[in-house]
Parts: C-alpha cells; sequence; structure tokens
C-alpha cells in the first residue's frame, strides 16, 4: 500500500468534503470535475447529463496520460474528447487507483 499516495487522496477528499460540506467519495469527485470542466456552473443535470458530466471528467484526467485529447466543444458548450491511445488493460483495481492518482492530481493546486 502507498501511504503516501492514501494521504493525499484522502486530503483531497477532505478538501471537497469541506468545500461542498458534505461527504465525497471517487463518484462525486468525477462528477465536480465534470461541472467544473463544462463550466456552466452548478445548476439541476438530468441523469443522462450526470452520466456526460461522469464522461467528460474521465477524459480530462486520462489526457493528462495522453489517452484522450480534447477536440473542442459543441454549440452547447459540451467538451468532446476523441482517444488518442488504447488504454490499457487493467483489473477494475487498478483502473479505479489510476482514476483516483489522477483526480489527486487535478486538484493538487487548490489544496
Amino acid at each position: 500500500m502507498d501511504y503516501e499516495f492514501e494521504k493525499a487522496w484522502e486530503s483531497t477528499l477532505g478538501f471537497l468534503g469541506e468545500r461542498f460540506d458534505q461527504p465525497i467519495d471517487l463518484q462525486a469527485s468525477l462528477f465536480l470535475i465534470g461541472v467544473q470542466e463544462l463550466g456552466q456552473g452548478p445548476r439541476k443535470y438530468k441523469k443522462d447529463e450526470k452520466v456526460q458530466l461522469m464522461h467528460i471528467a474521465i477524459c480530462t484526467l486520462l489526457q493528462h496520460y495522453g489517452y484522450y485529447e480534447f477536440i473542442g466543444r459543441d454549440d452547447d458548450g459540451w467538451p468532446h474528447f476523441q482517444r488518442s491511445e488504447t488504454l490499457p488493460h487493467l483489473q477494475p483495481a487498478e483502473q479505479e487507483l489510476m482514476v483516483k492518482k489522477a483526480i489527486v492530481k487535478y486538484f493538487k493546486d487548490d489544496i
């Protein structure tokens, strides 16, 4: 177990929890990143929009690893990405760890 990373992960969740005055988990942090990257501010999102926000977050995070490339925004302002490299075959726990590390990196300057 990487204690330094676990400490950074818990610190990131703590920072987000304090900022939004509620407990934040992996899914909530992805939603928040999606909202941030969409840039339309907080509002009520439909179920399909929430799924799209999570997709935006994943693409944004994996962009830093070179797996996705931002290609632009549509007429409604939603960002779009294209895969630029094949994703490695990872077990679910490895996928989660990669995403968590990318989230820590995403919020690093804010903490």
